[in-house]
């Protein structure tokens, strides 16, 4: 049995069913976390180098990067029962989506620094801090909002599911695949 088949199996009923429920929000926040890492990573990396008085670009070069990687993982794991359309516009949709979510991400941190000006003052440990801030509390909140609503909405409709309830590629599928695909498995 798989690692997480063990994990899931040992919460207790009423967490497990919850869990079960809400499998797809819980894989999305698991993408959203390692992509979060990414763009991190990359942003600073940027930021605090090359791009250090453009971190605007810096945090649209982090955005649009952390975005090719979550549509991978989002297509091959957190919504791969969903879809059902034409692969290339399931990617147009999720693309155009992403790309609203950068610029929601990015917007608060170009309001600080373009409208109020925000580094022009401060060392680069503040800087740090108020970038992290803006681009990603504020700005993360602001597009993962969204971003789950209309992927969920647009890219990978619940209309166009496939197979059973729970997401089984199986035109008649057993307990155990429906069971499976639940977890993520088949």
């Amino acid at each position: 049995m798989p690692l997480i088949d063990e994990l899931i199996a040992r919460l207790p009923a009423p967490v497990r069913r919850l869990v079960l429920r809400h499998h797809e929000l819980i894989k999305f926040a698991m993408v959203g976390g390692t992509t979060f890492v990414f763009d991190l990573a990359v942003f600073y990396s940027l930021s605090l180098t090359i791009l250090e008085s453009k971190p605007v670009i810096a945090k649209v070069i982090a955005g649009v990067l952390a975005t090719i990687l979550s549509y991978i993982l989002n297509r091959e794991w957190a919504f791969k029962n969903r879809g059902g359309r034409e692969r290339h516009h399931e990617a147009l949709l999720f693309f155009l989506i992403s790309g609203i979510g950068v610029v929601l991400q990015a917007a608060p941190l170009y309001i600080g620094n373009n409208v109020f000006d925000m580094r022009a003052n401060l060392s680069v440990s503040e800087v740090v801090v108020v970038d992290f801030v803006l681009g990603y509390i504020i700005g993360n909140l602001l597009q993962m909002a969204f971003r789950f609503w209309a992927l969920r909405k647009f890219a990978f409709p619940e209309e166009l599911l496939h197979g059973g309830e729970a997401g089984s590629t199986d035109l008649h599928p057993s307990i155990a695949d429906l069971n499976d695909e639940e977890l993520g498995h088949a």
